[in-house]
Protein backbone atom coordinates (compact mmCIF):
# COMPACT_ATOMS: atom_id res chain seq x y z
CA UNK A 1 0.00 0.00 0.00
CA UNK A 2 1.40 3.36 -1.06
CA UNK A 3 1.81 5.86 1.74
CA UNK A 4 3.25 9.35 1.97
CA UNK A 5 3.16 10.78 5.47
CA UNK A 6 4.11 14.40 6.05
CA UNK A 7 5.24 15.84 9.35
CA UNK A 8 6.85 18.97 10.73
CA UNK A 9 4.19 21.57 10.08
CA UNK A 10 3.08 24.08 12.67
CA UNK A 11 2.95 27.71 13.69
CA UNK A 12 6.04 29.86 13.25
CA UNK A 13 6.74 33.57 13.41
CA UNK A 14 7.76 35.51 10.30
CA UNK A 15 11.47 35.07 9.67
CA UNK A 16 11.49 31.69 11.36
CA UNK A 17 12.25 28.23 10.03
CA UNK A 18 10.51 24.89 9.74
CA UNK A 19 11.55 21.56 8.35
CA UNK A 20 8.94 19.35 6.72
CA UNK A 21 9.51 15.65 6.25
CA UNK A 22 7.72 13.07 4.15
CA UNK A 23 8.09 9.35 4.80
CA UNK A 24 7.31 7.13 1.83
CA UNK A 25 6.43 3.45 1.66
CA UNK A 26 4.81 0.96 -0.67
CA UNK A 27 6.64 1.92 -3.86
CA UNK A 28 10.16 2.19 -5.28
CA UNK A 29 11.01 5.56 -3.80
CA UNK A 30 14.30 6.03 -5.66
CA UNK A 31 12.52 5.79 -9.03
CA UNK A 32 10.20 8.70 -8.32
CA UNK A 33 10.68 12.42 -8.59
CA UNK A 34 9.60 13.97 -5.31
CA UNK A 35 7.94 17.32 -4.90
CA UNK A 36 6.36 19.59 -2.35
CA UNK A 37 3.20 21.45 -3.24
CA UNK A 38 1.16 23.89 -1.20
CA UNK A 39 -2.40 25.07 -1.26
CA UNK A 40 -4.42 27.79 0.40
CA UNK A 41 -8.23 27.77 0.46
CA UNK A 42 -9.74 29.00 -2.78
CA UNK A 43 -6.53 28.70 -4.75
CA UNK A 44 -4.98 26.03 -6.93
CA UNK A 45 -2.30 23.78 -5.58
CA UNK A 46 1.09 25.33 -6.24
CA UNK A 47 4.34 23.51 -6.98
CA UNK A 48 6.97 24.60 -4.45
CA UNK A 49 10.01 22.41 -5.11
CA UNK A 50 11.02 19.25 -6.95
CA UNK A 51 13.95 16.88 -6.72
CA UNK A 52 14.52 14.38 -9.50
CA UNK A 53 15.02 10.66 -9.09
CA UNK A 54 17.99 10.32 -11.41
CA UNK A 55 20.55 12.85 -10.25
CA UNK A 56 18.86 14.84 -7.51
CA UNK A 57 18.45 17.98 -9.58
CA UNK A 58 16.29 20.50 -7.77
CA UNK A 59 13.88 23.16 -8.97
CA UNK A 60 12.03 25.79 -7.01
CA UNK A 61 9.18 28.20 -7.44
CA UNK A 62 10.46 31.75 -7.75
CA UNK A 63 8.60 32.67 -4.57
CA UNK A 64 10.68 30.30 -2.43
CA UNK A 65 14.02 30.31 -4.24
CA UNK A 66 16.96 30.95 -1.90
CA UNK A 67 14.75 30.35 1.14
CA UNK A 68 13.63 26.72 0.79
CA UNK A 69 15.75 23.63 0.21
CA UNK A 70 14.44 20.24 -0.87
CA UNK A 71 16.44 17.10 -0.23
CA UNK A 72 15.94 13.35 -0.33
CA UNK A 73 17.39 10.28 1.34
CA UNK A 74 16.83 7.23 -0.83
CA UNK A 75 18.16 4.93 1.87
CA UNK A 76 15.49 6.10 4.31
CA UNK A 77 12.74 6.77 1.72
CA UNK A 78 12.29 10.32 2.91
CA UNK A 79 12.11 13.76 1.36
CA UNK A 80 12.45 16.97 3.31
CA UNK A 81 11.79 20.64 2.80
CA UNK A 82 13.86 23.06 4.84
CA UNK A 83 12.03 26.38 4.97
CA UNK A 84 13.91 29.47 6.14
CA UNK A 85 13.01 33.14 6.32
CA UNK A 86 9.34 32.25 6.36
CA UNK A 87 6.78 34.84 5.35
CA UNK A 88 3.05 35.06 6.10
CA UNK A 89 2.38 34.31 2.43
CA UNK A 90 4.00 30.90 2.92
CA UNK A 91 1.02 29.91 5.05
CA UNK A 92 -0.64 26.91 3.40
CA UNK A 93 -1.20 23.19 3.59
CA UNK A 94 1.94 21.52 2.26
CA UNK A 95 1.66 18.26 0.37
CA UNK A 96 4.27 15.68 -0.51
CA UNK A 97 4.05 14.23 -4.03
CA UNK A 98 5.75 11.30 -5.73
CA UNK A 99 5.62 11.11 -9.53
CA UNK A 100 6.99 8.71 -12.06
CA UNK A 101 6.48 8.66 -15.82
CA UNK A 102 6.82 5.20 -17.29
CA UNK A 103 6.20 4.94 -21.03
CA UNK A 104 2.77 6.52 -21.55
CA UNK A 105 1.62 6.32 -17.96
CA UNK A 106 2.18 8.72 -15.07
CA UNK A 107 2.10 7.40 -11.52
CA UNK A 108 1.14 10.03 -8.93
CA UNK A 109 0.99 9.63 -5.15
CA UNK A 110 0.01 12.25 -2.59
CA UNK A 111 0.29 12.68 1.13
CA UNK A 112 -2.47 13.99 3.34
CA UNK A 113 -0.86 17.38 3.88
CA UNK A 114 0.55 19.30 6.82
CA UNK A 115 -0.45 22.81 7.84
CA UNK A 116 2.16 25.55 7.96
CA UNK A 117 1.09 28.85 9.48
CA UNK A 118 3.39 31.86 9.51
CA UNK A 119 2.07 34.52 11.85
CA UNK A 120 3.14 36.76 14.67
Amino acid sequence: QVQLVESGGGLVQPGGSLRLSCAASGFTFSAYAMSWYRQVPGKERELVATITSADGTTNYADSVKDRFTISRDNAKNTVSLQMNSLKPEDTAVYYCNARRKLLVRTYDHWGQGTQVTVSS
